[in-house]
């Protein structure tokens, strides 16, 4: 239904009367260019609810509560994208990768797909859980209908078997991390 000529006055005149004044409050609190996509998101809300919009005096301070969510929202959405941002810079920049490391990786990568493709259905399955859908053992375990333990165990027998069809050395053991691999996976 469209909006009737009174609807279309009383927006009207709500907008050309408060759009600086919530426009300002909306400058003392962001940024320019936030504050004038809040205050446009504030005229916005006010068109759509322009029934419950307070008559003369009443309307004002009705925009500054809308503001004031919208002020509140931007400010939030502001500390999502830094957060998001600082995690993105911690995270480590892409190798650089030469002619020779592309042949070796890419041969590597075709002995583990060789390997993978010569192993039992189960074993083949197990790993493509853990690697490809990044499932935990426990997801696994549900998956396969058995224990969490007993899921942790047959990656770690199928991983074992996949590194002996792909002539790989056996996982390197250390004192804080007894696999290369992560075989167990989280939970």
């Amino acid at each position: 239904m469209a909006p009737s000529r009174a609807f279309d006055v009383k927006f009207r005149r709500v907008f050309d009367g408060h759009f600086d004044a919530v426009n300002r409050y909306c400058l003392r609190r962001l940024s320019r260019e936030d504050a004038n996509d809040a205050a446009a998101q504030v005229f916005v809300v006010a068109w759509r609810k322009i029934d419950e919009m307070p008559e003369g005096e009443g309307a004002l301070p009705w925009l500054y509560s809308i503001a004031r969510y919208e002020v509140s929202t931007m400010r939030r959405a502001g500390r999502r994208l830094k957060a998001l941002r600082s995690r993105l810079s911690g995270l480590a920049q892409p190798h650089v990768q030469t002619p020779d490391s592309v042949v070796v990786r890419r041969a590597e990568h075709e002995a583990v797909v060789t390997a993978l493709g010569s192993l039992a259905d189960a074993d083949r399955e197990v790993i493509l859980l853990r690697s490809y859908e990044d499932l935990s053992t426990s997801q696994i375990a549900v998956v396969l209908g058995c224990s969490p333990e007993a899921a942790k165990k047959r990656l770690s027998r199928a991983l074992k078997r996949l590194r002996k069809a792909a002539g790989l050395p056996e996982a390197a053991t250390s004192a804080g991390n007894p696999r290369a691999i992560q075989e167990g996976g989280a939970g």
